[in-house]
């Protein structure tokens, strides 16, 4: 009796942790998400799919698949106190500083990195 509660209570728990990063990555706007990283020069460095300065964004979401909370941490700490950052050919630099202040945008913008 006990194991099939622990069974159903930790089957709910799963489920619920699903549906709530499906629906973080379903609310993404990525027309936003996309502006916001283009006015703050962040495609400078960053691509798609194509390695610049930095990883790829599909690189930086492959890296955090099945680790989405600690790669939104990460991220939104890249984004907002510009710690030096190892670049692709192994040289280091301050991470530009995101031009928000609104968490909403920035998070959007960590969400649409990390589904793509």
């Amino acid at each position: 009796m006990k194991f099939s509660f622990v069974r159903s209570s930790l089957l709910a728990a799963t489920a619920a942790v699903f549906m709530l990063s499906t629906a973080a990555v379903a609310a993404v706007d990525e027309d936003a998400a996309k502006s916001l990283a283009k006015k703050n020069d962040c495609l400078k460095c960053h691509a798609i799919d194509k390695t610049k300065k930095g990883p790829s964004y599909k690189k930086i979401a492959a890296k955090y698949k099945g680790k989405e909370a600690e790669g939104e941490q990460k991220m939104i700490k890249n984004m907002t106190t510009g710690p030096k950052v190892k670049l692709e050919d192994g040289s280091e630099e301050d991470h530009k500083i995101i031009d928000t202040k609104d968490q909403a945008e920035i998070k959007n913008l960590v969400y649409w990195i990390l589904s793509l």
